[in-house]
């Protein structure tokens, strides 16, 4: 079995479990979430991978972040995670990788990796920030990241804490990849 397969196979069946943990039908997710019915059924069966955007929608739906969701899909409890044991999913739609770094914990944050490609455009909903805070440290490259009206021209060491939950757009403009983290804390 592939590491894609896999990771897909197991975020389908984590979105799962939160849809019917809160009783939900798959009617009333997708109504929430804005994703159409036939594409959740298909992620939550492992026949379809989900794009960053899908999983915005969805980990909003559950007042959950997306790295919480994936978190939840991906790790072992352990305060060690070493980078060969750190899960990494790739947007079938932009080639952007999500590396989740730290380890599962009671810890109210997540520290995740990203690397967006050459031309990349990653849209996230505002529900998607609705119950936590998040820093942008570019690591590498230059990233453009649309905060609503607002745009921030960030490089390799700037930091960047986002605001009031607003839709988002992460844009690599640049003719290099851009690599950067994203710290999320949890509202507890």
């Amino acid at each position: 079995m592939s590491q894609i397969y896999d990771i897909d196979s197991r975020i389908g069946a984590r979105i799962r479990i939160e849809r019917e943990s809160r009783g939900w039908s798959l009617t009333e997710l997708a109504e929430r979430s804005a994703v159409s019915r036939a594409m959740i059924h298909k992620i939550e069966r492992g026949e379809s991978s989900p794009t960053a955007t899908l999983l915005g929608k969805l980990s909003g739906a559950f007042s959950l972040s997306m790295s919480t969701l994936m978190a939840r899909a991906e790790m072992q409890q352990g305060r060690f995670l070493k980078m060969a044991d750190q899960p990494v999913w790739v947007d079938p739609q932009t080639g952007y990788e999500r590396r989740h770094v730290s380890p599962k914990s009671d810890l109210p944050l997540d520290l995740v990796r990203i690397e967006l490609p050459v031309g990349a455009e990653v849209p996230m909903p505002a529900s998607a920030y609705a119950f936590m805070r998040q820093l942008i440290w570019v690591l590498e490259g230059e990233l453009t990241f649309l905060e609503g009206d607002t745009s921030h021209r960030m490089s390799a060491g700037d930091c960047l804490e986002l605001g009031p939950p607003t839709n988002c757009v992460f844009r690599n403009e640049s003719d290099r990849r851009c690599i950067y983290a994203v710290l999320v804390l949890r509202n507890v």
